[in-house]
């Protein structure tokens, strides 16, 4: 598997966005977004973790794969130019641009069980990804999204190297204040963001700071 990052900008001006969404440290956004728009994830403050599942609006069972995508694109980052694929095996967006450069699909999302695992005991309580997650879907069924939906995620942003011997690492972001991550969606998608609470590990540079969503028609 390569590496390499494909560092692209964009060429969509902001001041003709059709919508734009602050995602506050720690919080979730859950939205739909309509097929052939565009959006842009933006790392407002630099070294922010977002971790995002994308779903098929009309089918939420047919949702983000990180096994199909690594094994189409065959890569294990996901950067500029690479398809997202589902679990059916079809194509749900491409990152059409990207000024940070490598995203993550293989570390998950935190947890009270993982905070428990990598951290220690009194770090079970602590606000993580899935409870982000779970609080969205409880507050919004009108998107037929469920805690079995749940699965695969990309963690926008978040530096996640892979050692020689297979393993993960969690080291310090490489992204910067206002770098961004651009997609366009294939189908009709809904979008669920845990913007990451993390405090224990360098990918949030131990303090979770604001994102912001622009979608252009």
């Amino acid at each position: 598997m390569v590496n390499n990052m494909s560092l692209i900008e964009s060429k969509l001006n902001p001041e003709t966005i059709t919508a734009r969404h602050y995602v506050a440290a720690g919080d979730y956004f859950l939205g739909k977004i309509k097929q052939g728009q565009t959006f842009r994830i933006v790392d407002l403050e630099g070294n922010q973790a977002a971790d995002v599942l994308f779903y098929n609006a009309n089918d939420p069972s047919e949702r983000y794969s990180a096994m199909d995508t690594i094994r189409t694109q065959g890569n294990l980052y996901l950067t500029a130019g690479t398809k997202l694929i589902s679990n059916a095996n079809r194509e749900l967006l491409e990152i059409v641009a990207d000024t940070c450069g490598r995203h993550d699909t293989l570390g998950g999302a935190c947890a009270t069980e993982s905070n428990t695992v990598r951290y220690s005991l009194e770090k079970r309580c602590m606000h993580a990804c899935r409870d982000s997650w779970m609080l969205a879907v409880a507050e919004h069924p009108e998107f037929g999204i469920s805690k079995r939906d749940i699965t695969h995620n990309i963690n926008f942003f978040m530096n996640v190297p892979v050692t020689s011997s297979g393993g993960l690492t969690f080291e310090d972001g490489i992204s910067a204040p206002g770098k961004y991550v651009e997609l366009t969606a294939k189908m009709d998608i809904v979008m669920l963001i845990s913007n990451c609470p993390q405090l224990n590990n360098p990918c949030n540079g131990y303090n979770p700071t604001p994102i912001e969503v622009l979608v252009w028609n």
